[in-house]
């Protein structure tokens, strides 16, 4: 082998390891106007204490994946919290999805959306049709409390540190 085809084959070694094709994660991001902070975590941590956070709350989770930093619930009845078999059209089923990413050093960013789809169309993809709830809907403004919990327990930026 001379060095050229070295560096090459170090190279293909090294963007394969940069991929991580195994994640758990949607390949899509959160929707425009999800509650978002950062808090003094690392994400595996933030993960686990955000769906502690949900589960508290009653809201059926149906992912957990901290090591990928992912929280998604069941598509569930916003006014019972109860999962449903009912499609997902209209504002009174909704879905909650949360991502956690790396903030600066020992901090997380987390994003919570609260998502329901306002009509069908089987010709689109269905993420195309989710939709953030409105501010003053009754699980939308609860993911909002939730997520500014988090930097009351665990801090964040500017802030001495969390309540654990």
């Amino acid at each position: 082998m001379n060095i050229r085809s070295d560096a090459a084959a170090l190279a293909a070694a090294l963007g394969a390891l940069a991929c991580q094709p195994a994640t758990t994660r949607p390949y899509f991001g959160p929707v425009t106007g999800a509650p978002q902070v950062e808090v003094r975590l690392p994400i595996p941590q933030a993960t686990r204490a955000f769906a502690d956070l949900l589960r508290g709350d009653t809201i059926p989770l149906l992912h957990l994946e901290p090591r990928d930093g992912y929280i998604e619930s069941v598509w569930f009845d916003a006014r019972t919290k109860a999962p449903t078999r009912a499609r997902p059209l209209g504002p009174d089923v909704v879905q909650v999805r949360v991502w956690i990413d790396p903030g600066r050093p020992g901090f997380s960013r987390l994003t919570a959306e609260t998502v329901y789809r306002p009509l069908a169309d089987p010709s689109v993809d269905q993420r195309s049709l989710d939709r953030q709830v409105p501010p003053d809907h009754p699980v939308g403004a609860r993911m909002k409390a939730l997520v500014e919990g988090m930097v009351r327990l665990y801090g964040g930026p500017g802030e001495a540190g969390g309540g654990k």
